[in-house]
């Protein structure tokens, strides 16, 4: 399955400027995997050292956060496309 990923402004550092990838993958996992093959420094960026998505990292497939769905193995069709948003603190 062919998805486009949506890379935001503060992540574009590790994607070589490119605000949109894509990649292929079956479930957001294998997405995200496929995406840090290609891109090594964004796995420090988004995941945490056991794998799984940092706590301040959100993750939508389409309009629908994955973590109201099935997490990592929401399953993605191809033409899907995925966005990261990290959250933004500050005041």
């Amino acid at each position: 399955m062919t998805v486009a990923v949506k890379i935001p402004v503060t992540l574009r550092s590790a994607t070589e400027g490119e605000s949109r990838v894509l990649v292929e993958g079956a479930t957001v996992a294998e997405v995200l995997d496929a995406l840090f093959e290609r891109f090594g420094e964004l796995r420090d960026r988004i995941s945490d050292e056991g794998g799984s998505l940092r706590r301040f990292v959100n993750v939508f497939v389409g309009a629908e956060d994955i973590r109201f769905l099935e997490g990592l193995e929401t399953p993605v069709a191809d033409g899907s496309e995925l966005t990261i948003l990290p959250a933004v603190a500050g005041g």
